[in-house]
């Protein structure tokens, strides 16, 4: 099946609100190797002015990874799910990412290009918190197999004579 290209340049409609709850963003620290007292330490976060924990940069992807999947999986866009491989994931925070919050993501479809037999598609999540305020904007590039063209079948013979 080929990928569906009239899904570049769609919006999908916000998630449903994710709250970031302080051990998620213990957990998530721990996972990646963060070592930042204001990721671990409640204490330490407030004395550096922070209202919570703070996640680490990359934390996004714990709830816009699920967006972005279940578009991948839909059998109405075609992608070759089994084939891809994720090439780059770009994270840009407009504030720090704090336990607590409680954020909103909208999908937005950018791109769908074809390159040496790939297709290389280029999503994005804006995140915003529940009032609406940009907290940050994921980037990612999957990249997958290209369906080849498949010629018409010829007629099967019959194994009769004609």
């Amino acid at each position: 099946m080929a990928v569906d290209r009239a899904f570049v340049g769609r919006a999908f409609p916000p998630s449903e609100p994710y709250r970031v709850g302080r051990e998620k963003v213990r957990e998530f620290a721990l996972a990646v190797g963060e070592g930042a007292s204001v990721c671990h330490d409640l204490d330490a976060a407030r004395a550096a002015g922070h209202p919570d924990l703070v996640a680490p940069p990359t934390f996004g992807v714990v709830f816009t990874m699920p967006l972005m999947e279940a578009l991948l999986r839909d059998p109405a866009f075609g992608w070759d799910y089994a084939r891809m491989v994720h090439g780059d994931q770009a994270f840009t925070l407009h504030r720090p990412v704090h336990a607590g919050d409680e954020l909103v993501a909208v999908l937005h479809v950018d791109d769908l290009r074809s390159r040496a037999g790939s297709l290389m598609l280029t999503l994005r999540c804006e995140v915003t918190d529940t009032a609406g305020a940009p907290v940050l904007t994921s980037t990612s590039l999957m990249v997958t197999a290209e369906a080849p063209d498949v010629p018409a079948a010829e007629p099967a013979a019959s194994g009769v004579p004609a």
